[in-house]
């Protein structure tokens, strides 16, 4: 998590510089900082390439076609779950 936060941070540099940052990531705490995402797929390779769903952290978790959007269910939904655990 301390190479996400570190990164989150240079980012956060260069943006109050007023430049824009395009990242292609796989991480999904770093996909659930972003602003804004693109979620190319369904598959990898030749199954690849479309865009299944676009939009903030709320409309790729709402994208039935998003694969991104339905691990980042699973994760917000166990972190929550486990925060109420006492």
């Amino acid at each position: 998590m301390a190479d996400v936060d570190l990164l989150l941070m240079t980012f956060q540099k260069l943006i109050s510089q007023s430049h824009s940052l395009i990242v292609i990531e796989h991480n999904l705490d770093l996909i659930r900082r972003a602003d804004y995402i693109i979620d190319l797929g369904p598959e990898g390779g030749e199954e690849g390439g479309r865009i299944v769903a676009e939009g903030d952290l709320k409309k790729i978790m709402a994208s039935p076609q998003s694969y991104t959007g339905q691990f980042l269910r699973e994760r917000i939904n166990a972190k929550f779950q486990s925060s109420n655990v006492k």
